[in-house]
């Protein structure tokens, strides 16, 4: 991997990256970026031996040591332009302290799915705080640990990332050019938007998903065929339910207001469901069920963005900040997926930020969004062949 690239390999946009956890996530991020960047030089960090002997087994990392070993703090030092920390919220303090000690002043992110915690640290800890793009791959297994990593785990997958106002546009357009070559898609979210939505979309359901195996469990005794009648459906809608307790007891607690407030939502649309059963409302019922058939229905099977009609959007970023966290996320916000994201430095201080968006989404109400908020914009058809970015 670190011996320069292949002939016909891409230019990794990273040139050396340490991933510091080699879990499910960590090792396969590792996997991914030796699969997609044949150029890049990955370094491994993990508190378990083992993790790191597996991942330098099957050439998912170049090398791989322990955090307190004095290989990683000479990589931070010497080496690292990225480092990607995809540990447990409890460690995080931690290793931002020895980024501070070793002076690292590359791009950081991270895998995290609660944001609070890592942005207080960051501000509290980091001697710039800036370097930091959180981050969260929407990608998982009911498995865990570095023995059910695996290269295509965020292929399709959506990986949020918060910019804001400080962040440097350059390492933006880097951290999305980088998660784009594994086949995963950006989407971006402002901060603190990030631990809500998370609870809606992952956190509630997992806590749903457990809700259901207790009730089946509840009911074994009565009937010892329930768990083989326990097939298709069930079976699919509790399969998380399988994962880390411990894991998942900490993500609840790191992000326990927002998930708190999901399940009572939840709890809110049972009880009327459970009302309208009750009383024998049965056009409320299925009213009820209709608008959740039909915004399911809504989900698209997989991500399959059109690579054939392709539009270039061009804005100046004249005396701004933080356009990119605010294009990026109005684009998000309706629909539209970002294939790539090219700046345009004409002067000091002045550029043009290109963004090519694939066939999905709203552009009318990308470009309404984009004026009312003062940005001067345009448009164009872009065909495949002048894309280059597009394979």
């Amino acid at each position: 991997m670190g011996d320069g690239l292949q002939e016909g390999a891409r230019r990794a946009p990273f040139d050396a990256v340490a991933i510091v956890g080699l879990g499910l996530i960590g090792a396969s991020l590792a996997a991914a970026l030796a699969k997609a960047w044949p150029g890049m030089r990955i370094f491994g960090v993990d508190v378990d031996g083992r993790a790191c002997v597996v991942a330098e087994e099957h050439g998912w990392v170049d090398e791989a040591c322990r955090p307190d070993d004095g290989a990683f703090a000479a990589f931070l030092r010497d080496e690292a332009d990225l480092v990607v920390l995809a540990v447990p919220v409890a460690a995080v303090d931690g290793y931002m302290r020895m980024l501070a000690d070793a002076g690292y002043a590359g791009v950081l992110t991270d895998t995290v799915s609660t944001k609070a915690h890592m942005i207080e640290s960051a501000l509290a800890i980091l001697p710039d705080a800036s370097i930091y793009v959180p981050g969260h791959p929407m990608a998982g297994s009911e498995k865990t640990g570095v023995d059910a990593a695996r290269s295509d785990l965020y292929e399709g997958a959506n990986w949020i990332l918060c910019p804001d106002e400080t962040t440097d546009p350059d390492a933006f357009q880097k951290l999305h050019e980088l998660i784009c070559g594994m086949d995963a898609r950006v989407v971006s979210l402002p901060r603190e938007d990030h631990d809500r939505a998370v609870a809606i979309v992952s956190h509630v359901p997992h806590m749903v998903a457990s809700a259901l195996m207790q009730l089946a469990l509840a009911h074994v005794d009565e009937s010892r065929s329930l768990m083989r009648l326990a097939a298709g459906g069930f079976k699919d809608t509790t399969r998380v339910a399988a994962g880390s307790p411990e894991l998942w007891c900490g993500i609840a607690f790191d992000n326990a207001h927002a998930l708190a407030d999901g399940l009572d939502e939840t709890a809110g649309i049972l009880t009327e469901l459970r009302e309208a059963l009750t009383s024998g409302d049965r056009v409320r019922f299925t009213r009820m069920l209709a608008s959740a058939a039909d915004a399911r229905r809504e989900l698209p099977a997989a991500w399959v963005p059109g690579s054939d009609r392709l539009v270039e959007v061009r804005i100046p970023m004249v005396n701004r900040t933080g356009v990119v966290a605010e294009v990026t996320t109005i684009a998000s916000s309706v629909g539209c997926n970002i294939q790539s994201i090219e700046i345009d430095h004409v002067s000091e201080g002045n550029a043009v930020l290109s963004l090519v968006l694939t066939d999905e989404g709203d552009i009318g109400q990308l470009s309404y969004k984009l004026v009312s908020a003062g940005y001067s914009v345009s448009f164009s058809p872009l065909s495949l062949k002048e894309h280059s970015h597009v394979e």
